[in-house]
Order: C-alpha cells, then structure tokens, then sequence
C-alpha cells in the first residue's frame, strides 16, 4: 500500500533526529558533521545513477532512499545549529521550481525546451548575483567530477563567445595538445618533468571534454562507458583463459590482446 508522503517524511526526520539524539543516539552519528558525511551524499548520488543505469526500479527505489537520508542528515546537523530545517530546504526548492517556471504557475506564456533552457540561465545567473557571485564562471561547484567541470566551464565561457567554433577545431587543438604531450616524453634518457606531465595531461582531458560538449554528449557518460567496454572485454579475457587454466598473470600480453580482439569481435557479431 502506498504510503502517506507527509507521514513517510515526518517519520525518517524523527529517525534522525534519534540518531543524532546526543545521549540515546547512535556513537557513530553523533560525531558526524558536514564535511564528514559530504562524501556519502556524493557516493549515494553515483549509486542512484547506477541504479537507473541497471533498470532496476527495487534498487532505484533503495537508492534514491538513500539520497534522501542524506538530506535529511545535513538539514538535521543545521537545524542542531539554528541555521535551518527540513522543512526550509523543501520550502526553499519549492519556491525555486515555482520562480524559475513562470510559465507553469504563472501567466507566462508556454515556453519550448530551448527557451525554459535559455530562462533557466538568466534566472540562475540573478540568483547568483544576490549571493554576490560575480564573473561568468560563478556558481561552478568545485566538487563535481573534473570532466564534468571542465565541460560546464566553457560552456559557460561560450555564452559570451570564449568558445571552439566547432567539433573539428577541438579535434585541431586535441592534436596540439598531444603533441605538446609527445614533447614531454622526453626520449634522450633523461627523466621527464612530472609537474609538466601533470599539466600536458590534464590539458589533454581538458580539450577531450570540451570535444565531448561540443558533440552534445556527456563527458562522464563516454567514460563511464569506455570503463563498461573495458570491463567487459577484460572479463572474456579472464573467462577465456580460465577455461584454458590460466590467469592472466601467466599469459603473455600478445595472448591477452588476441583474446580482446577476440572479445570484440563477438561484441560486434551480437
């Protein structure tokens, strides 16, 4: 039977509230705090991608509970602080949705996509002035995935026209930057500068994300992807060659390439 949402609520914010109870409550939650517990909510927002990932509505369903623990659990240590609760946040979040789609719960006219997109941007950037979060760049979380940084980075540095014309001039510059990278690898005996091979690298994933922005894809989602393929295939790779009673670490690397090549091939003929 489905539950009441208002009675559901209440009862995890009491759950808690239990928890963090400074004499009854659990040792171990008692001495969390912001900071602490910040890499859980981080975990558990990957795990509820996982889970859609799978296409498994029982996981999403454990998943997305736990997201929501994690809320609960940062409202509760503000409100411990007198900064605010629950209710505030749900409050807050609601008031957002109703201000940022004026064409829904007001009398603006019915926007496109590409239009609620366009407004969403002007909207947040107002936001961001009040809290005096100036420059184009403003706003960008520190603490998202770096490849997804970088690709929000300058997409916002394109609005204002500091942006790759298109796809094939990335593709150019990926090449520079490799070669730059090439260069670095130095190949007259001496040791490389690992600051400067730090920096080519990180300037090669730089252009590679942006490579993947202007493509209109996602560049976690390629990667996450790649590491799926990468998986799979090393998987055959294991299986093959435990049928044959051996592991990998007793083959030699062309057995192991063979075996990839191998498992390509069954991935494109399935």
């Amino acid at each position: 039977m489905p539950q009441d949402p208002a009675t559901a609520t209440l009862h995890l914010i009491e759950v808690m509230a239990r928890l963090r109870h400074p004499e009854t409550g659990c040792p171990w939650d008692q001495v969390q705090d912001f900071a602490s517990i910040a890499p859980y909510t981080i975990e558990e927002a990957y795990e509820v991608e996982d889970a859609i990932a799978r296409g498994s509505p029982a996981i999403l369903l454990d998943e997305l509970g736990d997201l929501l623990f994690q809320v609960v659990y940062h409202a509760r240590m503000a409100e411990e602080r007198g900064w605010f609760a629950f209710a505030d946040v749900a409050g807050a979040i609601s008031d957002k949705m109703i201000r940022r789609h004026p064409h829904v719960f007001g009398a603006e006219e019915t926007r496109t996509a590409d239009q609620q997109v366009a407004a969403w941007e002007v909207q947040k950037a107002a936001e961001r002035a009040t809290r005096a979060e100036t420059g184009t760049l403003a706003g960008i979380p520190t603490g998202l995935p770096a490849l997804t940084r970088a690709a929000k980075l300058t997409r916002r540095a394109g609005r204002v026209g500091f942006d790759w014309p298109d796809a094939v001039a990335v593709l150019d510059k990926l090449e520079e930057e490799a070669a730059e990278l090439r260069a670095e690898l130095r190949s007259d005996g001496h040791p490389a500068d690992p600051a400067a091979l730090r920096d080519e690298v990180g300037d090669l994933l730089f252009v590679l994300a942006n490579l993947a922005r202007k493509l209109d894809l996602d560049p976690e989602d390629c990667l996450r992807g790649a590491n799926r393929k990468f998986e799979r295939r090393f998987s055959y790779i294991e299986q093959t060659l435990k049928v044959a009673g051996k592991t990998p670490a007793e083959s030699t690397l062309h057995e192991m390439e063979t075996l990839w090549s191998d498992a390509k091939r069954v991935e494109r003929e399935t």
